[in-house]
């Protein structure tokens, strides 16, 4: 099966559970507190379904755009824009005739699931699987640094040790942590055992993003060639796949960014590699094209191989600890990186369907399954509450300020602001989704 083919099973699949799910938590306060629901569908059944059946008084159905899924409750101002039902006078069984904190509840059921969900599958992902975490003893020889982030005192090689004052176990992680949680300090040890304390500026995550430097820390890795393109000047020097770089312009490297650091500096310059292959010495001579490339990558193997490597397990209780808390940095860390969307860079990283897909592996996977689902669910949850009408969020924005107030918005307000909100998510659908597109056409 093609890794395409996998990766929208698996969406498709995520998707219609969570979607079900996140309906059952409006369907279920809304039975409880004896309000009618007309419909339950997953996905939208523009002018037919693919399936129904009415069961009571409500009729479940598969509709046949997979763009997400609603439930009809009586009485309600929604995506159905149900003029006639809403002119006749209210009824027992109807939404608006309930108690403003019944409908509160109604409508904040469905937000709740998905974060519910999230949460659970974490937690089954702790006892089942566990975690993989890298350690400083996983990666020996510590990470390669960014010069901007040379600035602050980091140095090649270093070991992070604290962040906050705390222990930081999976090392990998203080990428995510300076872009999106709040670290003041970061303890390193250097390459010469030198043990340090750099502070970092507030605003880091931001310059991070400014400057797209969102892996400013990379495990090192040495200098052995995993491809040498065809037709560069790396290939037409002579170098091959499997070679090793042992010096450039007369200075030794042990480290890929030891030969970074020089080739970058003389892309515009003939440049001078000592390269050992089967035990042997060859020196060549690269001229780099005018865009300075050489043409040559290292292992990506050997760089993943240091990912993942120390095991921890989890009894019942801690992972129900552990995955209450990674699903709530998960949210949080989720809300953190929202505010660039509403910057001119990150509107243009905004992704549809096809960026959602691709979050999921090109083979299956369980674990993988279940984890990019969870995130998902988070996801969902949060852009639900969004507070626009015809969202959940808008729904719920309204019921406060009738709570507060004591006035209830007017039916007809109801309906405007419910087809400003349709507007609003059909535009920005179309501009997630075109955003996929012009990226898959454009930055293959």
């Amino acid at each position: 099966m093609s890794p395409f083919a996998v990766k929208a099973i698996q969406l498709l699949l995520s998707l219609s559970l969570l979607i079900v799910l996140h309906e059952l938590g409006h369907f279920i306060p809304a039975k409880i507190f004896k309000t009618r629901v007309e419909k339950f569908y997953l996905f939208f059944d523009v002018k037919f379904s693919l399936f129904k059946k009415k069961i009571g008084e409500t009729v479940y159905g598969i509709g046949w755009l997979p763009l997400g899924g609603y439930v009809k409750i009586s009485g309600m101002i929604d995506e159905s824009m149900d003029k006639e039902q809403m002119a006749q006078p209210p009824q027992p069984w109807e939404f608006r005739s309930k108690p403003a904190w019944q409908r509160l509840i109604i409508m904040l059921g469905g937000v709740t699931v998905n974060i519910i969900v999230g949460f659970v599958i974490y937690m089954g992902l702790l006892y089942f699987y566990g975690t993989n975490i890298t350690t400083n003893e996983d990666i020996p020889q510590g990470f390669a640094v960014t010069e901007q982030f040379k600035e602050y005192g980091f140095q090649d090689g270093d070991h992070i040790l604290k962040v906050n004052g705390e222990p930081f176990k999976d090392v990998l992680e203080i990428n995510r942590y300076l872009f999106l949680r709040d670290v003041s300090t970061v303890e390193v040890r250097h390459a010469n055992g030198e043990v340090e304390t750099i502070s970092v500026p507030d605003n880091v995550g931001t310059e991070m993003f400014k400057k797209d430097i969102l892996f400013p820390f990379t495990p090192r890795t040495s200098t052995v060639l995993d491809s040498v393109w065809n037709g560069f000047p790396a290939e037409k020097a002579g170098v091959q796949k499997e070679d090793r770089i042992v010096a450039i312009n007369g200075k030794e490297v042990t480290y890929w960014d030891e030969f970074e650091k020089i080739a970058n500096a003389n892309k515009d310059k003939p440049n001078t590699l000592v390269v050992e292959r089967d035990g042997q010495l060859d020196t060549l001579t690269v001229i780099p094209d005018d865009k300075g490339t050489f043409g040559i990558t290292v292992s990506k193997k050997e760089l993943f191989d240091q990912f993942g490597k120390t095991k921890i397990d989890y009894t019942l209780g801690e992972s129900v600890v552990g995955g209450f808390g990674y699903g709530f940095n998960t949210l949080k860390d989720y809300v953190s990186q929202f505010k660039y969307v509403f910057t001119k860079k990150g509107a243009t990283q905004v992704g549809g369907f096809g960026a959602i897909g691709n979050l999921f592996p090109a083979t299956w996977s369980w674990q993988s399954f279940w984890d990019t689902t969870a995130l998902i669910s988070i996801i969902l949850a949060f852009m639900n509450i969004l507070p626009i009408p015809a969202l959940d969020g808008g729904h719920v924005a309204f019921l406060l300020y009738e709570i507060v107030s004591g006035r209830k918005p007017g039916d007809r307000f109801m309906e405007y602001a419910q087809m400003v909100g349709f507007f609003i998510l059909i535009a920005l659908l179309l501009f997630a989704n075109g955003n996929d597109i012009y990226r898959w056409l454009f930055e293959k």
